[in-house]
């Protein structure tokens, strides 16, 4: 009993270890300038082209971190295609939790909202007549 508790206890925590290192990586490529500003110039140097916005895209960054880890959290080829899903939803959750979200401020809380449209503008209005 003892055997398969352990297994399963080791395999959560492989895949806990990897979850948080294919956060760590892939918020160090798609969101951090890194040591020495060596990330920065990667970036740069990939441009704007395929792979300049593939590491700018903490999404899709994550799938491709992932992929390797999925074999360190290992099993049968079905678990680690399952596992490598799974690793980077967890690294988007964590990058969810993480980053502050987006607060937009203005002196008039209307300013922002789309102004009501004329019944010119609806089509649906002259049928109401």
């Amino acid at each position: 009993m003892e055997l398969v508790l352990g297994s399963s206890a080791s395999a959560w925590f492989r895949f806990l270890v990897a979850a948080l290192a294919v956060w760590r990586l892939t918020h160090l490529l798609a969101r951090e300038d890194g040591p020495w500003d060596l990330v920065v110039r990667l970036r740069r140097r990939l441009g704007h082209g395929f792979w300049g916005k593939l590491i700018d895209c903490f999404q899709c960054l994550s799938l491709w971190v992932a992929l390797p880890f999925s074999v360190f959290v290992g099993g049968q080829v079905p678990e680690m295609l399952v596992s490598w899903l799974a690793l980077s939803g967890a690294a988007i959750l964590l990058e969810q939790q993480v980053t502050e979200p987006l607060m937009i401020e203005s002196e008039n809380p209307y300013e922002l909202l789309r102004p009501e449209s004329d019944e010119r503008d609806d089509p649906s209005a002259e049928k109401r007549r």
